[in-house]
């Protein structure tokens, strides 16, 4: 049989088959899982980001979509309560430790490789970067990663099921929150060089005087970290209202 082709996933059917490949591999006993184990994993506020509140509508049109796509299968077993599995496997034509960090993906949207490599071991044990690094270039080959970042310490990655206009917003947000941290980094920098400074200029002129004055240092330390405070509360506010903007999926 040809199988079906991989195709992009909106919010609720990239969060259903998170919770599938997660359960599968968590709590195998509870699987296959009814609709409303099914719609209780898409809402548990643990491992999600976002956090989501989805009914069973929402869900039961997700999996009727990853079904049509051949990446669930809806199973009855001795029971007249249908419940559902994934076809991941077959359908990504990934391994279980690829399944696994792109269960993770799918659960928690875009992150650095140190998270994924954490978070993806509580599915199946990856040891260590490296380990890491060789299942998401094979990912990457064929589509299934996207990397966000270049090559480097907290390099940005997420998962290939994304559309075209989803992806470009989740570069987007990635590009801006780097570009907001940059900014902090250089204010700080600025900020501390610039008291270090002060502090050195008003200890040698004490000591010059034969006084153990400590001169306006403490004093222009506290307005500079409170201006400093203010700026990055600034940034931030403006960062989460891009993102609001950004919108869903």
């Amino acid at each position: 049989m040809t199988p079906h082709p991989i195709r992009p996933l909106d919010a609720n059917e990239r969060r259903v088959l998170g919770v599938l490949i997660e359960k599968g591999k968590t709590t195998p006993e509870q699987y296959p899982l009814s609709l409303n184990a099914v719609v209780t994993g898409c809402n548990q506020k643990s491992n999600r980001d976002p956090v989501m509140h989805v009914d069973e509508e929402s869900v039961s049109l997700a999996l009727t979509s990853l079904r049509k796509s051949g990446a669930v299968a809806e199973v009855f077993g001795s029971g007249k309560i249908p419940r559902y599995r994934h076809l991941a496997y077959e359908w990504l034509g990934v391994g279980k430790e690829e399944l696994a960090i792109l269960g993770e993906l799918l659960l928690r949207g875009e992150q650095s490789e140190g998270d994924l490599r954490g978070r993806a071991s509580r599915m199946d044990p990856i040891p260590d970067l490296d380990a890491l690094r060789t299942h998401l270039e094979s990912l990457a080959a064929r589509g299934l990663v996207i990397w966000l970042s270049p090559p480097g310490r907290g390099r940005m990655l997420t998962h290939g099921l994304l559309s075209p206009e989803k992806l470009e917003k989740v570069r987007t947000q990635v590009g801006l929150s780097a570009t907001a941290g940059g900014v902090v980094a250089t204010v700080v920098n600025a900020a501390v060089g610039s008291d270090a400074g002060g502090v050195a200029v008003c200890g040698e002129s004490g000591a010059g005087e034969g006084g153990g004055g400590t001169g306006a240092a403490p004093e222009s330390l506290t307005i500079r970290v409170s201006r400093l405070e203010s700026e990055v509360a600034d940034l931030r506010e403006r960062l989460l209202a891009f993102e609001r903007d950004l919108g869903g999926a």
